[in-house]
């Protein structure tokens, strides 16, 4: 009988998004080390889908300042599919 295999919230929000950008279940299943069929299996389970075809991302307006250091935003993006993930920015700590 095959063994069971543990999904992480990791490996979910990260097949979430590569969905979500459009990648094809082969690519998904080959980045996990699983078959196509195991992918596309755990992305039901979790409502991983293609973003309709009309969808058109908003633009980032490119005038906007930088975001500071630490910006949840920006460091969600860094930190995205990683250990890091969901773990706060670490601020320096200074010592007088």
């Amino acid at each position: 009988m095959p063994k069971k295999l543990a999904w992480t919230d990791a490996q979910d929000a990260q097949l979430r998004r590569l969905r979500a950008e459009g990648a094809n279940w082969d690519s998904i299943a080959a980045l996990f080390g699983v078959t196509c069929w195991a992918a596309i299996e755990r992305g039901r389970r979790i409502g991983a889908r293609l973003p309709p075809a009309d969808f058109v991302p908003s633009p980032e307006d490119p005038g906007r300042d930088p975001l500071p250091p630490g910006h949840p935003h920006s460091w969600g993006a860094i930190t995205a599919g990683t250990v890091l993930e969901g773990v706060p920015y670490p601020l320096p700590v200074f010592v007088p």
